[in-house]
């Protein structure tokens, strides 16, 4: 059996310019963190011919085209699976739809498990752009490409997206002393509220392409942000980052109508009178995770415990999409 596995992730500055909308005409920048939590594919060979799927349906196909799952369908179409004899079988620590990357954190995976059943060595670029184009080119989703490169790398890694599609990727050069105060110091609460990203991104995607000058000027600003971002937190500072990521979300509630609603901002406001310096939905927003830095861990974690808000622990993953074989 081949299990493959990979992190999610949270953003930790300029979130949103990954958009090949955006990039491709402007240059983009992010910092992104993969974190313990994981999708997993399993990929064996059955004792039958054909296709057998296990994720939250059941399916037995003899063909690839045959597939119901678009991301499995693209994946055994990309790595030709002509006469397939496989059962794949996905898992989740966290379900999707609650902006920590799974969409790509799944592909990764599901790419690196049948690579292997392949016996085809893939390295994390490549895996990473396997992924993009599978799923941006391929299905034509609305997204960037944050998901798929944190997921492949792992890590805390800084990204340049390239006007000519290429894409940079550095670990943030930080000590461990910060390190350690952000893996204390972040807090992840779930809202409840799952969502799908596409909406969202996809009015963005448009109003982009339209050189909207609002959403331009937003981008524009949000880079600036995770530049000085990164700089702050190189230079040993994470409260300065924790200040930042309070501005980055007053300037990306902005982006759309759909990124927050009343209750999530009486939470955040909850949060900022309770230790937090700032915070911010994770991923495209309207739902998911809330991330505050805080250095009154206690304090913030009680006053959102009376709210109904549980915190998920967590720590960083430094491996990014792994695979074994058993």
């Amino acid at each position: 059996m081949i299990i493959a596995r990979s992190p999610l992730r949270i953003s930790l500055g300029g979130g949103g310019t990954d958009l090949p909308s955006y990039y491709r005409e402007h240059g983009g920048f992010l910092i992104a963190a993969a974190i313990d939590k994981y999708v997993y594919v399993t990929a064996m060979r059955p004792f039958t011919p054909g296709i057998y799927l296990k994720y939250s349906e059941l399916e037995r196909v003899d063909s690839a085209s045959q597939v119901r799952h678009p991301i499995i369908r693209e994946a055994l179409e990309m790595l030709d699976f002509k006469k397939p004899q496989i059962e794949i079988t996905t898992l989740a620590d966290i379900p999707s739809g609650t902006g920590l990357g799974s969409s790509g954190s799944f592909t990764t995976a599901l790419l690196r498990a049948l690579c292997a059943f392949k016996r085809r060595p893939v390295h994390s670029q490549e895996l990473a752009e396997m992924a993009c184009h599978l799923e941006i080119e391929r299905l034509g989703e609305p997204i960037g490409k944050q998901d798929q490169y944190i997921a492949a790398y792992g890590g805390i890694t800084c990204f340049d997206f390239n006007p000519d599609n290429s894409v940079g990727a550095k670990s943030l050069d930080i000590d461990t002393d910060t390190l350690h105060s952000l893996e204390d110091n972040l807090l992840l609460f779930f809202t409840g509220f799952s969502r799908s990203a596409s909406s969202i991104l996809a009015d963005q995607k448009s109003r982009t392409r339209k050189n909207d000058a609002a959403m331009l000027n937003n981008l524009h600003y949000v880079k600036e942000l995770g530049l000085r971002s990164r700089d702050a937190l190189e230079a040993g500072d994470p409260t300065l980052f924790g200040e930042l990521m309070h501005e980055h979300w007053e300037h990306k509630k902005k982006r759309s109508g759909g990124m927050s609603n009343p209750q999530i901002d009486e939470w955040y406001a909850l949060a900022r009178q309770n230790g937090a310096i700032g915070g911010k939905l994770v991923g495209a927003g309207g739902g998911g995770f809330l991330m505050f830095y805080t250095e009154d861990r206690e304090r913030l974690k009680e006053s959102m415990a009376v709210v109904g808000l549980e915190e998920v622990r967590f720590r960083f993953d430094f491996e990014g999409t792994s695979v074994s074989v058993r």
